[in-house]
């Protein structure tokens, strides 16, 4: 890490909704902290100055113009900060010249990205210049995939201290989420989407589960398309649409981590619906349904109000199969998880990384092979968020 860089991070695409709501995290959690050091950044000098203005950023805290399409202006943020805090996407539209600065610069990358045919893509071209220059960049810190990455380290870490080994199977249940998505996430999709229509090769990166794990291939993983009954839990659960970037998520960690939950890992993501006739239905409606969809589907740059954002809440347990008990472990977050969870988790990030992550290598990233406890540790402190173990 160049500790002769200007700026701790740079916020790049802070007068975007989740931008904002980055700002004024870091307003409220660190505003009145000396020790970091931040700029904001992005393409409207004009729109950056009025959420300064608006979210009562200090005034030594500088603007900077950076168009993601002008390689210079992205090249001279890059070689000013520590790390790179992106919340513009979509990121295969967006992310392309942020993430070769970094890798070429030695500069840490933190996203908010759910597009695991571009992470595929970034991490064959650049993972070895990040780790040649001692980059390191960090996909996926936002709801997808922090919560469920770092849920399954923490009760994997709990199944090793109880029994000596990591559970062979742990089941992802959302049992509740309260909030919009973001209309990043609905862009994403559709950029998603359009590129398959030009680059087919991409239906076999996002069917597979190890399509991020570096090469390994572990064991077929259970259903996760259809409605099934948990009969562990006695519920009807149902496909959860973030599962297929989360799940590559954790077999990535899984890998970078030297499997440390072991070659034959298992990881299966689903939703909640409840016992009975009534939970199958629901599960039933659900899989008919698309959220990312349809004329309601949200912008880019929109998003719920702050009451919206605050009443918000989710609720994910984690249960890991060990050889004689089921060991229950939760994660849960105080505001809604498109916003007001999501743009404090990305920054609690970029903190990390910059701060307590001096051993770390160059390299690509998932939150737990990277910041792993400490992450946790910052999570439950500063933003919101408890993880716990219920049985």
């Amino acid at each position: 890490m160049n500790d002769s860089k200007k700026f701790d991070f740079i916020v790049y695409g802070a007068s975007g909704f989740t931008g904002k709501l980055v700002v004024e995290y870091i307003v409220s959690q660190y505003g009145s902290d000396e020790n970091i050091s931040w700029a904001l950044a992005g393409r409207n000098i004009e729109k950056l100055q009025s959420v300064k203005d608006a979210k009562g950023v200090a005034d030594e805290v500088p603007i900077i113009k950076v168009d993601s399409d002008d390689v210079e202006s992205v090249n001279a943020m890059a070689a000013q900060t520590k790390c790179v805090l992106t919340t513009t996407g979509p990121y295969q539209l967006y992310g392309n010249n942020i993430v070769a600065a970094c890798a070429e610069l030695g500069t840490d990358y933190v996203d908010l990205c759910g597009e695991p045919g571009w992470m595929h893509e970034k991490i064959n071209q650049h993972a070895a210049q990040a780790k040649e220059s001692g980059s390191r960049i960090v996909f996926s810190c936002g709801f997808d995939s922090i919560p469920f990455d770092l849920g399954v380290l923490f009760v994997q870490n709990k199944a090793i201290e109880t029994h000596g080994k990591p559970a062979s199977n742990v089941r992802g249940r959302v049992r509740g989420m309260n909030g919009e998505f973001s209309g990043g996430t609905a862009a994403s999709f559709g950029a998603t989407m359009a590129s398959l229509r030009t680059k087919p090769e991409l239906f076999e990166i996002l069917a597979n589960p190890f399509s991020l794990s570096n090469g390994h291939v572990g064991p077929e993983q259970a259903q996760d398309s259809k409605p099934v009954y948990d009969d562990k839990l006695e519920t009807w659960v149902a496909p959860f649409f973030m599962a297929p970037i989360n799940t590559k998520n954790v077999h990535r960690s899984n890998a970078l981590m030297s499997h440390v939950y072991g070659e034959n890992f298992c990881y299966n993501e689903m939703w909640v619906t409840g016992p009975g006739d009534e939970g199958k239905a629901i599960a039933d409606a659900i899989v008919s349904a698309n959220p990312l969809g349809g004329d309601d589907a949200p912008k880019p740059g929109e998003g719920p109000s702050r009451e919206s954002r605050e009443n918000g809440n989710y609720d994910v347990l984690f249960c890991a199969d060990c050889d004689n008990e089921t060991i229950h472990a939760s994660v849960k977050g105080d505001m809604d998880p498109g916003y007001g969870s999501t743009s404090k988790m990305i920054t609690e990030s970029a903190i990390c990384l910059v701060k307590e992550c001096n051993d770390l290598e160059g390299g690509i990233y998932t939150p737990a092979s990277s910041m792993g406890e400490k992450l946790i540790d910052r999570l439950q402190k500063n933003a919101g968020l408890t993880f716990t173990i219920e049985s």
